[in-house]
């Protein structure tokens, strides 16, 4: 039992726990690259659904309808692969040569692009729940667009968001490992190759559930204290 115990400790943490610890610091960050870019393209179309141009409304419609319909692994190898097909395309337009797609950009960019259709909806909920006459307020004091938007609507529409945007940031996480499919290198492609190269399937696949499991709790901590902040002004339910 004790050579047993002291072999997996050998193999997970001596022979691949730099490895291992390595693919949670690149999931960690794809995730925030990607959840960063996400709010941006979610915030951005959720003002376009509740004010834009028709034309413009139509288009963020058809966006997040795309995004939410097709599965999450598919979206990520049509827009990985198409791309970077469009960038060499233009690339060969302008007398370029082919361009390498960087692999962890591409993973923010492909991950931003389909958690900003949820963030768009959690968005337009948490714009469309806050009083109308606190809008109406802002605006009778003489408060420009602007101005109403940063001091009445984004801190008054953050506690109606934060559970959604809390979700979406754990999806975000597990999503990550999608992009073990088009080759790079993050947590689940790391343990899967660790996994390989010693036949430990269940030990590396156990550690890395630990793993995700850590990185949740502490994610939870993290919004709960993030949610009391953006609550304090609200009545205690």
């Amino acid at each position: 039992m004790l050579d047993a115990l002291q072999q997996a400790y050998d193999a997970v943490v001596r022979d691949w726990g730099p490895a291992l610890l390595q693919g949670a610091v690149v999931t960690l960050e794809i995730s925030l690259g990607a959840f960063a870019l996400g709010l941006l393209i979610g915030l951005a179309t959720a003002l376009v659904k509740l004010g834009g141009h028709p034309l413009l409304k139509r288009l963020a419609n058809a966006y997040t309808s795309v995004c939410r319909s097709l599965p999450e692994l598919l979206l990520i190898l049509l827009l990985y692969y198409a791309g970077g097909d469009a960038i060499n395309a233009l690339a060969a337009l302008l007398g370029q040569p082919q361009v390498e797609v960087n692999g962890f950009a591409a993973a923010i960019v492909v991950l931003g692009i389909v958690q900003g259709a949820y963030a768009a909806e959690i968005m337009r909920g948490a714009v469309q729940a806050i009083p109308h006459g606190h809008i109406e307020a802002a605006r009778a004091f003489g408060c420009g667009r602007w101005l109403t938007a940063r001091r009445v609507i984004l801190p008054e529409m953050m506690p109606y968001a934060l559970a959604g945007l809390a979700n979406l940031w754990l999806v975000l996480i597990k999503d990550s490992a999608l992009i073990s499919v088009v080759g790079y290198s993050e947590l689940l492609f790391t343990t899967k190759q660790a996994a390989g190269s010693t036949r430990q399937y269940l030990l590396f696949y156990l550690t890395v559930a630990v793993i995700y499991l850590l990185m949740t709790l502490l994610s939870n901590a993290g919004f709960s204290l993030i949610e009391r902040r953006f609550r304090r002004w609200q009545p205690a339910l």
